[in-house]
């Protein structure tokens, strides 16, 4: 999962990233509360941890001003120092999901977040999710394909995972580049590019396995489900629509008159 940090403190910022990071997630730091906003215009995460003093806002005012400007439910941890309870309110108030009071604890952490992304993304939590021929096995972050297992990278297979989960939506280049490539890449970069033609060409994308990736110019990449029987009756248009051959001693060229 994406999970996004914002702690203008080197140390605890570090610290929360560490702790991310051995749990299987991505993280990505930010040390102001700007920064994440418009990172947030482009780019989607699955889950925010905002620390509650920021140099540039406070911890309710980014929460609010995420819950209001965007149209986004991802869930939001915060962290404060102290128990205060005024705190405590506010930001749960304002928006968030959850709580946690500094020194954080690794274990509390870990354990707040997966329930939370259990809570809002049941479906990527469970053993195994199944399109077709392929199987997603999230919690070892695994794919096969006919019960084959294909070897991924992390971004490899969340680029997959991105995908299968958007069946039949258009998904921008910026969007499909925050998974790959990190926040804040060149929507012009070769590199999206490059490892969706190797994620084709690893899954074997095409009709026969149920489902094709199109390339839509200049905009992002579609991936759509194709039915047997779609399959089936373009073979036969195609086959119905071909020449058929000929008899000995026919010919196709009209008489002479």
């Amino acid at each position: 999962m994406r999970i996004a940090v914002v702690d203008d403190e080197p140390a605890s910022l570090d610290f929360l990233h560490r702790t991310i990071t051995q749990e299987g997630h991505e993280c990505f730091g930010f040390t102001t509360g700007l920064d994440l906003l418009r990172t947030l215009r482009h780019h989607s995460f699955d889950l925010l941890v905002i620390d509650w003093t920021l140099p540039d806002l406070t911890g309710a005012e980014l929460i609010r001003m995420i819950r209001n400007g965007l149209p986004s439910t991802v869930p939001i941890i915060f962290i404060t120092t102290g128990e205060s309870d005024a705190d405590m309110v506010e930001g749960l108030g304002a928006g968030a999901d959850d709580h946690l009071c500094r020194p954080v604890r690794t274990g509390e952490l870990a354990a707040r977040m997966q329930a939370l992304l259990r809570r809002t993304y049941p479906q990527l939590t469970e053993a195994e999710l199944h399109f077709g021929v392929y199987t997603f096995m999230p919690r070892r972050r695994q794919l096969t394909v006919r019960n084959t297992l294909v070897p991924l990278t992390n971004r490899e297979f969340e680029l997959a995972l991105l995908l299968f989960r958007n069946l039949g939506r258009l998904l921008s280049r910026e969007h499909l580049c925050g998974t790959v490539v990190g926040p804040g890449a060149e929507t012009t970069s070769r590199s999206l590019d490059t490892h969706v033609s190797r994620l084709r060409h690893k899954l074997d994308l095409r009709p026969h396995n149920g489902y094709l990736l199109s390339a839509i110019y200049r905009i992002g990449y579609r991936l759509d489900a194709i039915e047997e029987r779609a399959v089936g009756t373009a073979a036969d248009t195609t086959a119905a629509g071909a020449e058929r051959p000929l008899l000995p001693g026919r010919s196709r060229t009209p008489p002479a008159t």
